[in-house]
């Protein structure tokens, strides 16, 4: 025979107590914010390139292309050659954007792969 065990007390949430204005933890440093998302952290700190800022928000495919290129043939951290590696970095971004990167940029992005093989002579 099973023992059911009946409890003498309620199930009531305990109160909450009211809190002060000031929390009394460490401050975060608002210099240097942590990424909020994996792929924002790869593209900031991967062995591939150091990007400019704002590189895939440029208006024009020759000008991302020019500044992959730039930045590939300038980084010490990259392990393959510089084309490969901007390649990557672009098709990268393309990928983990997915279905919300708009399809004007998509488009855009698409033709700097284009102009990035060219700018290497890779056609």
């Amino acid at each position: 025979m099973a023992h059911v065990r009946k409890t003498t007390h309620s199930r009531k949430p305990a109160a909450r107590k009211k809190t002060s204005a000031r929390r009394s933890g460490p401050l975060k440093s608002t210099k240097h914010a942590a990424p909020k998302r994996w792929s924002q952290r790869v593209t900031k700190e991967s062995d591939a390139l150091d990007l400019k800022r704002g590189v895939f928000k440029l208006t024009s495919p020759k000008k991302i292309a020019a500044s992959l290129k730039r930045s590939a043939e300038h980084s010490t951290r990259r392990k393959t050659g510089a084309y490969r590696s901007a390649l990557s970095m672009l098709t990268f971004y393309i990928n983990r954007a997915g279905k919300t990167l708009p399809r004007t940029q998509r488009e855009r992005l698409e033709k700097a792969k284009v102009e990035l093989k060219r700018a290497f002579g890779k056609e």
